[in-house]
């Protein structure tokens, strides 16, 4: 079953090509009322790869959400070259549904090259071998699921996480706006670092905006309460492997306006800093009487 999610979500990122730069992708159902972003994201980068040779590799991305996107439909995506130069090149990306778009992406590649280095130190915490998946703990309380996304819910996913600071999803306590999040792909992937760079795309959004409800202990599910991305940003920095364990570590430094801010670093089990992250989403709580 692992396997058969992992070649699943491979071939979601998958596109098919239908025109000049033109590519479609189809839809995953998470049990969301809309699109997962982070599906979105992965697709753009891939559509965006397609344009380039492989000397070229994703160095960042920045990605706004127009539109939330209908589950049941494909999207897709066109893909405009902006600028291919000695060292760089920029693709800017489109995805549609029902011919208006959903996400403005810009995304920058580059040959590989030496320099100066640096990173931050990754942080001192339990590895992930004593932890539990985060998709027991939804099992665990799947009675608190309402029935109609319960199987999706608690059915086995392509990308296993482990929160150390697990809890209760459907019942936070109040804590400070930090976490850190074990993950890895449920299955080996082959060795193409593009397949593992347009996972982790798709991964990055996973969970991370939740980290701005943290200090108020609201869950996603609260009555109330409206959420959505509006932008998410990723800087790759050093290779990877998404079938070894990565630690997600999240913080969200500010709340106000009805949106909430979260950064993110990425350190693979060696303590290499891989991939940064940053995101925006609006956040609209209105109490359970709402």
């Amino acid at each position: 079953m692992a396997k058969a999610v992992v070649e699943g979500l491979i071939e979601l990122l998958t596109l098919e090509p239908i025109g000049e730069q033109r590519y479609r992708g189809l839809s995953q159902d998470l049990g969301y009322p809309k699109v997962f972003g982070g599906q979105v994201i992965g697709q753009g980068l891939s559509a965006a790869i397609q344009t380039l040779d492989s000397a070229r590799m994703p160095h960042s991305l920045h990605s706004y959400f127009l539109r939330p996107g209908d589950v049941n439909e494909p999207i897709d995506y066109q893909v405009e070259a902006v600028r291919d130069g000695r060292s760089f090149s920029v693709r800017r990306v489109i995805a549609s549904q029902f011919d208006k778009p959903i996400l403005a992406m810009t995304a920058s590649f580059q040959k590989e090259e030496d320099g100066l280095e640096h990173q931050d130190a990754m942080p001192n915490v339990p590895g992930p071998d004593g932890l539990e998946p985060e998709a027991k703990l939804y099992r665990d309380h799947a009675d608190e699921i309402p029935a109609r996304v319960r199987d999706l819910f608690t059915a086995e996913r392509p990308i296993e996480c482990r929160i150390v600071e697990a809890q209760n999803p459907f019942r936070p306590r109040l804590g400070i706006a930090k976490r850190h999040m074990w993950i890895r792909s449920n299955g080996p992937l082959p060795d193409e670092p593009l397949v593992h760079q347009s996972m982790l795309a798709y991964t990055s959004d996973y969970g991370f905006l939740e980290t701005a409800l943290m200090p108020h202990g609201i869950s996603l599910m609260k009555p109330g309460l409206t959420i959505a991305s509006l932008d998410h940003a990723i800087w790759f920095h050093r290779p990877f492997k998404l079938d070894d364990w990565l630690l997600y570590v999240a913080d969200s430094p500010s709340a106000s306006g009805a949106r909430g801010y979260v950064r993110g670093q990425i350190f693979d089990r060696s303590g290499r800093l891989v991939a940064s992250t940053a995101q925006e989403g609006m956040i609209r709580y209105h109490g359970e009487g709402a």
